[in-house]
């Protein structure tokens, strides 16, 4: 059922509202809830957050318990920092594959509210201020004019949260389409394998070749797509590998069957995650 994910500053107040929201569904449907989050999977905040590699293995994971979670029975809320928007649209694709709806709450704060709140917490549970400070540099604020951050509930502190506007959001609302919309003959395993294979190395090569006599600030077409890659800064090859193989191994579990928009979702996935 429903995805709700809370994003914010670390000690914006996230779990306190991921609370106020569970007991308000409990308390007014059937449905069972489940937090899923920092606290619950038990994360060393500092010592996962100081090591990119254990931060990207944490979000590995925590995406993966929800997609464990999310049926049509429960909630979901993903109590997580979610500061980087390449990863709530990975949330995003993974709750259209799903079809069920979702929604994004903010706690908004500053980085000094946050500070202060975060040495008030016991030891234990703080953050140092050097990975406090540097999430706080790293954070990509959700817009509600992208799809995957919307619908976008922006909360202050003093703020009581919107129960029922959160309500109609995820239960009234439509689950956004499939990317499969047009479907079309299933694709045999293996000739699926080699599309995806074949299109994603051509994509790659199509933005290598372009960044010859390209600048920052241009779009680069690539042949076969619909979409543009908007080059920000010089991408090298493997970054871009990198993002590949990201993409297939997501893509070999969630294979579309319209073999035409392979390019255009590899596309959108290197801007959302170059940018």
């Amino acid at each position: 059922m429903p995805l709700i994910v809370m994003c914010g500053y670390p000690c914006s107040g996230k779990t306190r509202r991921a609370e106020e929201l569970k007991d308000y569904f409990e308390q007014n449907t059937d449905r069972k809830v489940h937090v899923v989050g920092d606290a619950t999977m038990a994360v060393e905040r500092n010592t996962v957050y100081a090591d990119s590699q254990k931060e990207k293995n944490t979000r590995a994971a925590l995406r993966a318990e929800v997609e464990r979670r999310v049926n049509k029975d429960n909630i979901v809320i993903l109590d997580s920092l979610n500061y980087i928007k390449g990863y709530r649209y990975e949330l995003y694709c993974l709750i259209k594959h799903t079809q069920t709806p979702h929604c994004l709450v903010y706690c908004l704060t500053s980085a000094e509210e946050s500070s202060t709140w975060n040495t008030n917490r016991d030891t234990a549970e703080q953050y140092t201020q050097e990975i406090l400070d540097g999430l706080v540099l790293r954070f990509e604020s959700p817009d509600s004019r992208n799809r995957w951050d919307s619908p976008l509930f922006t909360i202050l502190k003093d703020d009581t949260l919107p129960f029922e506007a959160i309500s109609d959001s995820v239960f009234k609302r439509k689950a956004p389409p499939p990317n499969q919309s047009t479907q079309s003959q299933p694709l045999s395993s293996a000739n699926f394998l080699y599309e995806l294979d074949k299109i994603t190395q051509d994509v790659l090569m199509a933005i290598f070749n372009a960044q010859k006599t390209s600048v920052p600030g241009d779009l680069i077409s690539v042949p076969g797509t619909t979409e543009k890659i908007e080059l920000t800064r010089s991408f090298n090859m493997a970054e871009l590998r990198k993002l590949r193989r990201q993409f297939i191994s997501y893509t070999k579990m969630h294979p579309t069957e319209n073999i035409g928009q392979i390019s255009n979702m590899f596309v959108q996935y290197l801007n959302k995650s170059l940018h």
